[in-house]
């Protein structure tokens, strides 16, 4: 069968048909896939200037600040300009602007010349940034952006529908070049402007969902640091310093981290479980969070009550031992009114009885000095450790009459700690934290970006060696990204000058104690050298330079 002209354009313009809603397909999955809002704006223009072979065209879109409503220009492209560079500003939201008009009204504007518009509408162009680059616009389409709601969030703006799409449009030529835009494309670009509305809407929505996300981790830092004033600030740092390292750990290109690269989303993964890692001390007494010595300072002003008690007890047995002395020697007394007769046995046994409290009161100042040197939150030496097991033989008379150590079992359990100021209880208590941080972060509902963050949090006090908690991991089973906190994590932990039972330490001490660490095996060697060598904790202001 012989083909027809007529068959022949019939068929030439279906395919253009069934080209074109491919495009639109492909553009609708475009759109779709894109979640930066600025990219999204730059892909809506570029993909409707090329579908109608426009030169140039801008993006709008209308701002709700308080009150009065503005126009935000966002985007800009001019082909025949290309190295105009657009900046975004905001304007009145009136109908004397084209996209102004448009965004009020909800109408469509497709102006064979809009240097040729009639004095009776409301709207002109303005010819000022045509001169500032050179330029003369002609046809121009401008197409309201509406949501589902039918609600106009945006406006878009196509410039000088030309001939064929390679062509460069000059004040001079734009005459020939450009030509009016159709029915069928403006019809076309609305369609575009429908989905481009829709896609705009969800990435606002997206960006909602995320500052609401980013304010509720604010608060639960915000929490955290209530409970632990002490160590405030540590949670951000620590995001800072995970951020860092693991952007550096994604720049190597060789070598041991060749293969590990981290997505924007991946990154952001990263921050949130770092700036959430500590979440968990919710679930830890606060008394044990704020600790600063062995003893709480409760127990301290209880145990120095007992001291004044038994001091008090020492002077008044001593006063009374004197009276009952002085009582069965009544003669005593006339022979020696002033007491101070040195041959005279009951006046020595009066100083004898002077003596032995002097010189009780002397051990018990002992025992106190003792024991404030015990209470300090650092390593016990073997000396104060007996004689801290000599004040637990001790023991006064009660107001009661009853006699009961100067020193509980539960004081000297806490006083004899050798290192650091916790009991075992307690420090399983604090390592609790990591796994109410677990059980916490695990109930919300993560996107699948963000699917990692519990378990990323749950091992950042886990060591390679399997020495860490709460699970004893080996160095396989830890992610790469909880090997990087572990390292922030400790590094701030070290320098950090707000705690109350140590001195922030010198960055140098710290990579010291660092290297230490991966050299027993604890830390991963590669990223302890990549902290180092790229300076990584210069993201919290730190820097190199001895003190000394």
């Amino acid at each position: 069968m012989l083909s027809t002209p007529d068959s022949q354009d019939f068929l030439q313009a279906a395919t253009e048909r069934a080209e074109l809603i491919e495009k639109l397909l492909a553009i609708g999955t475009a759109l779709s896939s894109t979640h930066d809002l600025e990219e999204l704006l730059s892909l809506i223009l570029s993909k409707s200037r090329e579908i109608t072979f426009s030169d140039a065209g801008s993006v709008y879109l209308i701002k709700h600040d308080g009150d009065v409503p503005s126009l935000l220009f966002k985007v800009a492209q001019n082909f025949s300009k290309p190295a105009m560079s657009f900046r975004e500003f905001g304007m009145p939201l009136t109908h004397k602007s084209l996209a102004g008009y448009v965004a009020l009204t909800g109408e469509t504007l497709n102006l064979p010349d809009a240097y040729e518009l009639s004095t009776d509408v409301p709207y002109q162009l303005d010819r000022s940034f045509d001169r500032s680059i050179g330029y003369r616009t002609r046809s121009v389409l401008v197409l309201p952006m509406q949501n589902q709601k039918g609600e106009t969030i945006g406006v878009l703006q196509l410039i000088n529908r030309k001939i064929s799409p390679e062509s460069v449009i000059t004040p001079e030529n734009v005459l020939e070049v450009a030509q009016p835009f159709s029915e069928w494309e403006e019809r076309i670009v609305r369609s575009l402007a429908s989905q481009a509305a829709i896609s705009i809407e969800r990435t606002h929505l997206q960006e909602s969902i995320e500052q609401l996300f980013e304010g509720f981790v604010k608060a639960a830092v915000q929490i955290i640091e209530t409970r632990d004033p002490c160590t405030s600030g540590h949670s951000e740092r620590v995001a800072d310093l995970t951020v860092r390292l693991s952007q550096e750990v994604s720049d190597i290109c060789s070598g041991s981290f060749a293969g590990v690269r981290f997505s924007d989303r991946q990154i952001q993964e990263i921050r949130y479980a770092a700036l959430l890692h500590d979440f968990g001390k919710v679930g830890v007494p606060e008394a044990i969070l704020v600790k600063a010595k062995k003893l709480y300072p409760l127990q301290l002003e209880v145990v120095k009550n007992r001291f004044g008690l038994v001091r008090r007890t020492l002077e008044m047995d001593c006063a009374q031992a004197k009276y009952r002395h002085l009582v069965e020697h009544p003669n005593h007394l006339l022979k020696h009114p002033d007491l101070s007769t040195v041959d005279c046995p009951h006046c020595q046994r009066l100083e004898q009885l002077d003596t032995e409290l002097a010189e009780k009161l002397a051990e018990l100042d002992h025992y106190w000095q003792v024991l404030l040197e015990a209470n300090e939150p650092r390593i016990l030496a073997e000396e104060p450790l007996m004689q801290l097991k000599e004040i637990c033989q001790y023991t006064y008379r009660d107001a009661d009459g009853k006699h009961k150590p100067l020193i509980s079992m539960e004081e000297m359990e806490q006083l004899i700690v050798r290192r650091g100021n916790l009991t075992e209880a307690e420090r399983l208590s604090i390592q609790s934290h990591v796994t109410h941080t677990y059980q916490f972060l695990r109930r919300i509902p993560w996107t699948k970006e963000l699917q990692d963050v519990p378990a990323i949090a749950y091992g950042h006090h886990e060591k390679l060696d399997g020495s860490g908690y709460p699970r004893g991991l080996q160095a396989s089973e830890i992610p790469i990204q909880s090997q990087i906190m572990a390292i922030a994590d400790i590094y701030d932990a070290l320098t950090a000058g707000d705690r109350p039972y140590k001195r922030g330490l010198h960055p140098i001490a710290a990579l010291t104690i660092l290297k230490q660490e991966s050299a027993h095996n604890k830390l991963n060697p590669n990223l302890v050298q990549l902290f180092e060598q790229r300076q990584v904790f210069s993201v919290i202001g730190h820097n190199l330079v001895d003190p000394n």
